[in-house]
């Protein structure tokens, strides 16, 4: 018997592919799955258009809010009257039609605080006058003539009166001092600002174009990003092919594999269990006629008289014969017949090519793709022309030329006006902190008087007593009051004067700016004269209004939506995605390759699939192998019998039986080891052979059945397949890309409706120019005045007590005038009684 043939070359062949295989279905997808629902990836444009923007400004809370508040409140009780629409109609396009009773039935409120202040600055310093003669007479802050019991308390009336008045007084100098500084802060930077918003939105419609451009531009933002997509997309698809297909390509060429190693072990098996059992019955053949003799010889010697105790044995050695009987096994020369030549295709090569053409899916992918792209990135060059017509055909600079030239004249004539302010505001300021001081100053000598005058009130014992400090006190209110008279008609000047000014600011130009009675003014025909037409002058379309067009732009319109153009322009219409993706999406939709076609099991491999099933392999009995397999090769243990022979030649006396006894012994064991165990080990070999086959001969027909069946249906849906997810992969690309111009177009129009072209700076310059009049200089400017007003007419209390506390501090004149008490009557003469003894 030769030895078992090593593994041939095809044999090698068929486990190299297997561990290719093996290795290609641990491989890593290697691509992303396309998931419709992610937002994706956001793209980031810079900021373009900073520099130029008019900052919004806002009414900054404050601790004096609720002063100005009550000032407001004022105000509106001094004037009820609504906007004089009449008034304004005629003194703008008629100014000598105006008649000074309808200014005075307007201005009714003012012009009673107008009499008041008149006639304080009348009678108050007529009344100085009076009470400077007077005190040259000594008829005024003298003396008192009589010192009597409610002096006291009058005096302490007087006190607590004038320290009130003059905490009073002085709250609202420290109110007027701040609001008159705060006033002085707010106005430089407030006119400042009114020639820089002027220049800055002058800068901002001449930016127009250039910010255009610049937005257009931003379009090689998505432009990069799809095209850097672009050239990863066809790998990317085969890739996503080779990782979805891999699953049923791997296992179908597994399952292709594993058929043709059942075809090569089962030839290798076949030939063994030929080979085999002709051996074994070759075998028996041999050896039948050697146990025939050895048994005759074993026996005859066992049976001899001589051989003591030999009779135990004899029994053994008469069954000893052949068991198994290899010739009456079934011949599988029919089925070796059938697969002779098998196989004829080289299953290997078949298997590794047919791996090798699915995982160049990803290379025949790029190759395949390759002038789509091409034809893509054209797309996209087409593409950016059409986004940069955007900014050719925008109409905005031919249109906003009217509104940059009446800025300008706006910004150049104000500036003298606006120097005046600043000079008129400088001599206000400095007026208001002078009589501010001047006020303090009273405040002080009404503060010190009354120190000095009770501490001498308390260290005097007698009334009608000098005591220098409590003079002193008296002559610090007589300066004060005389302060008080001299400047109070420039305090009532002052006052009137801001507040005039301040107070009209407020209800005629504030008030109405807040509920938007000035924009419908504006807005009504006839009330402002040809030459102060700023619908006109500012080019807004026929159809809208002043106020329509600021509400507008506080929404955020872009310029060529308010502003009056030869033809009408909408942004929407030029920003629909569809106008710049349709042929992108088109050429995406038309394109077709096929990319799965792999053969995976040729017909010659087919034919040595069907072949092999049909050989008979699955007709032979192969319980027969196993029946006589389970037979000994001889039926008496030979081992056995030779060490029972050698155990009886131990016993024997007769030299020459024990001699024949162990020759014996030594035949059987050289007829074990050199001919039953050889036998044996080709037993072994067969049980090995019989229960592959009867193992696979069962399943044969049907697992061939289902290779053939599951490469063909791979085969078959592999182009299908291939041809879905193609389709799928580049939807998914379409989509992706789709989103980068959605992103990028809805940031185009963002960009031009709120910052390039926005017209939302020209209202945000109205609320700021309201901000800073009304908010920031109108309501310290009225703090001012009211607080200045208060300080004013409280001097008036100031100057009587002050006036009525100075006799208080200064010695009685005559203490006689009394009612007799002890505190009066400087003598008391005692009653005369009578004594008793």
């Amino acid at each position: 018997l030769t030895e078992p043939p090593r593994a041939s070359p095809r044999r090698r062949t068929m486990r190299a592919a297997g561990l290719l295989l093996a290795w290609a279905l641990l491989q890593p997808a290697g691509t992303q799955q396309c998931h419709p629902a992610s937002p994706g990836p956001v793209l980031r444009f810079t900021d373009r258009h900073a520099e130029i923007r008019v900052p919004a400004l806002h009414r900054v809370p404050s601790s004096l809010d609720p002063l100005y508040g009550l000032v407001r409140r004022c105000l509106d009780l001094i004037q009820q009257n609504p906007l004089p629409t009449e008034l304004l109609r005629a003194a703008l396009n008629d100014p000598g039609s105006v008649r000074t009773s309808q200014v005075v039935q307007y201005e009714l409120g003012y012009v009673v605080c107008a009499a008041v202040a008149l006639l304080f600055t009348v009678a108050v310093p007529v009344a100085g006058m009076c009470f400077c003669y007077c005190r040259s007479r000594r008829r005024c802050g003298g003396r008192l003539r009589a010192h009597r019991r409610s002096l006291g308390c009058r005096r302490h009336c007087l006190l607590a009166c004038l320290s009130f008045t003059s905490l009073v007084i002085l709250i609202s100098v420290t109110c007027a001092l701040v609001t008159n500084q705060r006033v002085k802060g707010q106005m430089e930077p407030g006119l400042g600002a009114v020639p820089t918003t002027l220049r800055t939105l002058r800068q901002h419609l001449a930016s127009v174009p250039q910010g255009v451009q610049m937005v257009v531009d931003k379009f090689e933002v998505p432009r990069k990003q799809i095209t850097s997509d672009l050239a990863g997309l066809s790998r990317s698809v085969g890739l996503s092919i080779h990782a979805q297909l891999k699953a049923t390509t791997y296992a179908a060429l597994a399952e292709l594999q594993e058929r043709a190693g059942d075809l090569q072990t089962s030839l290798h098996h076949l030939q063994i269990l030929d080979g085999t059992a002709r051996a074994l019955a070759a075998a028996r053949a041999e050896l039948e006629p050697a146990l025939r003799e050895r048994r005759r010889r074993v026996v005859a010697l066992l049976d001899d008289p001589r051989c003591t105790s030999c009779a135990s044995a004899l029994g053994r050695a008469q069954s000893l014969e052949l068991g198994a009987d290899y010739g009456k096994v079934p011949s599988v020369e029919k089925v070796l017949k059938a697969v002779a030549g098998l196989p004829r295709s080289d299953f290997a090569e078949m298997i590794r090519q047919g791996n090798g053409t699915f995982n160049s899916i990803p290379e025949l992918a790029v190759e395949r793709m390759a002038q789509v792209i091409q034809d893509l990135r054209d797309e996209l060059s087409r593409t950016a022309e059409k986004v940069q017509s955007i900014a050719d055909g925008f109409p905005l600079p031919d249109y906003t030329r009217p509104v940059s030239e009446a800025l300008a004249k706006a910004e150049e004539r104000s500036r003298p006006y606006l120097r005046e302010v600043e000079r008129f505001e400088q001599y206000r300021w400095i007026a208001g902190t002078v009589l501010c001081s001047i006020i303090l100053l009273i405040l002080a000598c009404n503060v010190t008087g009354m120190a000095l005058g009770a501490y001498g009130l308390s260290k005097r014992e007698d009334p009608s007593d000098y005591e220098c400090r409590g003079e002193a006190g008296a002559k610090f209110l007589l300066v004060g009051v005389g302060l008080a008279f001299l400047f109070s008609w420039l305090l009532i000047l002052l006052v009137f004067a801001t507040f005039l000014v301040g107070g009209n600011i407020q209800t005629l130009v504030c008030r109405n700016w807040v509920n938007q009675e000035i924009y419908k003014f504006i807005d009504t025909p006839g009330n402002l004269p040809p030459s102060m037409n700023l619908s006109r002058q500012l080019n807004l379309r026929r159809d809208s209004n002043l106020s329509a067009t600021y509400r507008e732009c506080k929404s955020g319109a872009g310029l060529w939506e308010v502003l009056q153009l030869d033809r009408s322009y909408d942004l929407d219409e030029h920003l629909k995605t569809p106008k710049y993706t349709a042929e992108f999406q088109k050429r995406l939709g038309d394109f077709t390759a096929r990319l799965g076609e792999a053969r995976l099991l040729r017909s010659e491999g087919r034919q040595d699939l069907e072949t092999f099933a049909r050989s008979g392999l699955d007709e032979v009995d192969y319980g027969r192998f196993q029946e006589e397999m389970r037979n000994p090769v001889v039926q008496t243990s030979l081992p056995g019998l030779a060490r029972n022979l050698e155990g009886l030649q131990k016993m024997q006396r007769n030299s020459t039986v024990a001699g024949l006894l162990g020759a014996q012994a030594r035949a059987l064991w050289q007829m074990q080891n050199s001919t039953v165990q050889s036998q044996e080990a080709l037993v072994a070999k067969l049980g090995e052979s019989v229960q592959f086959l009867s193992r696979l001969a069962p399943h044969l027909k049907e697992r061939v059945q289902r290779t053939v069946a599951t490469t063909a249906s791979v085969e078959a849906r592999l182009p299908v397949q291939a041809q879905q997810i193609l389709r799928q992969e580049l939807g998914c690309f379409a989509r992706k890309e789709l989103r980068y111009l959605r992103q990028y177009l809805g940031w185009l129009g963002h960009t031009l409706r709120e910052d390039v072209a926005s017209c939302q700076p020209l209202a945000t310059a109205l609320d700021n120019g309201r901000v800073i009049l009304c908010d920031r200089i109108a309501d310290p400017w009225n703090a001012f005045w009211f607080s200045l007003g208060c300080c004013t007419f409280l001097l008036i209390p100031s100057i009587i007590f002050a006036v009525r506390l100075t006799k208080h501090f200064r010695p009685i004149r005559n203490r006689l005038i009394s009612t007799g008490s002890e505190e009066t009557c400087p003598f008391h003469i005692p009653r005369v009684t009578a004594l008793k003894l």
